[in-house]
């Protein structure tokens, strides 16, 4: 049995944070599916700028759709679009046999948006409707600005994969709007049942403070963060408020562990992975962590529900000068800047080889 089969029956979903068009026509996908025991798969703007600035698989689809789509921002979401729902098709029979729990991929709405509400919530609803597939979600940041647009989308009935969350604290603040949509959608006579994630990216944050913490702590941030949001995770879903939505049919907005790939050459390739192993959680990695975790990956154990030492080991980050609340600010508003620039490095791309190929032809 692989490792990631451990992983599976613990309870926690293994998910794939990639997406190619190589990937779905060589067959590869399919065999992670059947292999690896993946159900479901996440993508962001940098994952699809290398897919498509990378390759010539989209070469034909740019030059043939460019003349009929508006906007070079219209054509990127027509090429994610056409990957997704091929993905969303293999996965199918996961997300049917888990009653939608499981099996879902996302799109996110242009980064571009970051910070502008009511714009993001009528981008969530057309790339929604132009989806087609009941198992797409559609992936908001949980800014600021953000998270009303969240709150607006649940309450559309959109399901959301609220992404760029650093803190425990930024966790709270999405599944309350996530929380304020279900319960708007149960005042208004609605189906509560509206499927959610909630995106935690943990790497970045060893990255931000390497080399500026004494040596025992290094790479134990992110996971002491990680273990910290996980128990106000479950605290949650057992709490009345939670307890009653559920009871009117609302489903639980899963824990999504992101960036869960090893940045540390020195440290072990499955590292995130081995130290989140965790029911009724989802772990999305990248393609080289994923065969990492295929070929090696060890629960260390399952995740302690009471937060374990991460308590003592955040005050000895604090100790150290780490200003934990400043620097999830700081991560989230640099992977919003971060994905900005992946996209606008797409666009730029995109326009690039239209124009090419229509000289060339």
């Amino acid at each position: 049995m692989k490792p990631t089969r451990t992983f599976h029956d613990l309870g926690q979903s293994l998910w794939l944070d990639n997406i190619t068009r190589a990937l779905l026509n060589s067959g590869a996908l399919q065999r992670y599916i059947d292999e690896f025991s993946v159900t479901g798969l996440t993508s962001n703007p940098t994952i699809l700028d290398h897919a498509i600035k990378n390759s010539s698989d989209y070469d034909a689809d740019i030059v043939r759709k460019a003349h009929s789509t508006k906007s070079r921002e219209g054509l990127l979401f027509e090429l994610a679009l056409a990957d997704l729902t091929r993905a969303a098709e293999l996965f199918r029979p996961i997300y049917q046999r888990t009653d939608r729990v499981d099996g879902w991929v996302s799109l996110e709405v242009s980064p571009l948006l970051a910070h502008d509400t009511a714009r993001t919530v009528a981008a969530a609803r057309d790339l929604h409707s132009r989806g087609g597939v009941p198992n797409l979600f559609i992936k908001i940041p949980g800014t600021k600005e953000g998270l009303p647009a969240i709150e607006a989308a649940i309450f559309s009935g959109i399901p959301i994969n609220v992404t760029l969350l650093f803190s425990r604290e930024q966790y709270l603040a999405a599944a309350e709007a996530y929380l304020r949509g279900v319960e708007r959608r149960i005042e208004a006579g609605l189906n509560p049942a509206v499927a959610s994630v909630a995106s935690l990216f943990i790497s970045r944050w060893d990255v931000a403070v390497s080399g500026r913490t004494p040596g025992e702590l290094t790479n134990r941030l992110g996971i002491a963060v990680a273990q910290h949001t996980y128990e106000a995770y479950r605290d949650l879903l057992a709490s009345h408020r939670f307890q009653r939505v559920a009871n009117a049919g609302a489903r639980a907005q899963r824990l999504l562990w992101a960036s869960t790939g090893t940045k540390d050459p020195k440290a072990s390739d499955t590292l995130y992975v081995d130290a989140l192993a965790a029911p009724f959680t989802v772990n999305t990695m990248p393609e080289g962590t994923l065969n990492a975790v295929g070929d090696h990956g060890k629960p260390a154990a399952v995740l302690a529900a009471d937060a374990g030492d991460s308590g003592r080991v955040l005050a000895s980050f604090a100790k150290a000068g780490i200003d934990i609340d400043a620097l999830a600010l700081r991560l989230q508003d640099e992977g919003a800047a971060s994905f900005v620039k992946s996209w606008n490095d797409l666009l730029s791309c995109i326009e690039f080889k239209s124009t090419a190929m229509q000289k060339a032809n």
